[in-house]
């Protein structure tokens, strides 16, 4: 119950802590927050960037494309698109954000490229995707005669380093640790006006990360709890966390980096762990502002970082 009031408490603060402030200079929003688990309530990582009338979207994972729609925002202005690594539960929702957002109805509309960056081998996913549904391209050109600009990729793979500068509005990449065996993984950091948001991309704890992040207006982190009890009865959990930080991995990213408000997204809540359970955990390290990201929330970024639960459709 105390845990509970706490983390209630929490969201309240950071609810109130913007009130009067300006006008946002970024909004970021958690399209989905969840892991490969096929859970209604938490869809696959996806998360929307916008600052200076650019739509920014990094990651792609299950249901990317029903979250766009429901926020009303057509599939087909999203300004650029950026990759993290190539598990299934970041690229799953790849090929319907491309496929559907050309269409012509009001959701897709895309006339122009589909700008993708990613790690080596985007350019190879690109390309085998419009092999693979060449002959879906080839009969909407004729039904519907869609745009080909449309439905072309633009892609590139990318090093890290600074991979999109437009209007002030600046992307960079930078390697992360997701586990020996899953490399190149990167995180993002976006930078406008002075603000900064970082997204850890699926990372443990990484010295690397934590410096990308040092100051921050938003920390996005990415974490996974696994019961003591489960870690001890099923194995194959004990290979989660050589590729995804603990509560208390996230939490030591948290207090080296200090940012204005730390947040979790690609929440792995697995067997009967609660988010009570993971603000207890990481409070046993950090004790600056934190939230646990739901599907839907909005961070505004300007004087202060506000944060606005998803609690009623906009359409």
């Amino acid at each position: 119950m105390l845990i509970g009031a706490l983390y209630r408490a929490t969201v309240l603060w950071l609810l109130l802590a913007g009130v009067g402030t300006a006008q946002p200079v970024m909004s970021v929003t958690l399209l989905g927050s969840g892991t490969p688990a096929p859970t209604p309530d938490r869809f696959g990582n996806s998360t929307l960037v916008e600052a200076h009338g650019q739509r920014l979207l990094f990651d792609f994972g299950r249901g990317a494309s029903i979250r766009l729609w429901q926020l009303n925002i057509p599939l087909g202005t999203i300004t650029a698109h950026f990759l993290t690594h190539f598990h299934s539960d970041h690229t799953a929702g790849l090929p319907d954000l491309w496929l559907t957002g050309w269409l012509p109805p009001a959701y897709g509309q895309r006339k122009t490229p589909f700008v993708l960056f990613g790690p080596p081998g985007t350019e190879a996913l690109a390309k085998g995707l419009s092999g693979a549904f060449a002959a879906d391209i080839a009969i909407r050109a004729v039904d519907e005669h869609d745009p080909p600009e449309g439905i072309a990729f633009d892609a590139h793979d990318v090093a890290p380093g600074l991979v999109w500068n437009r209007d002030g509005v600046r992307v960079f990449a930078f390697a992360n640790d997701h586990g020996v065996n899953v490399k190149p993984s990167y995180g993002y950091t976006i930078e406008y006006a002075g603000h900064r948001v970082v997204l850890s991309g699926d990372t443990r704890y990484s010295p690397v990360v934590a410096a990308q992040a040092l100051g921050a207006d938003l920390f996005l982190h990415s974490v996974t709890i696994i019961p003591a009890a489960l870690l001890a009865s099923t194995p194959g959990y004990r290979a989660v966390y050589q590729h995804l930080a603990s509560p208390t991995d996230a939490a030591h990213a948290f207090a080296d980096a200090r940012p204005k408000l730390a947040a979790f997204y690609h929440v792995g809540l697995n067997g009967d762990a609660t988010t009570a359970d993971l603000i207890a955990a990481v409070r046993t390290v950090y004790d600056g502002p934190l939230t646990v990201g739901d599907d839907l929330m909005r961070f505004e970024i300007g004087d202060s970082v506000i944060v606005k639960p998803f609690d009623q459709p906009r359409r």
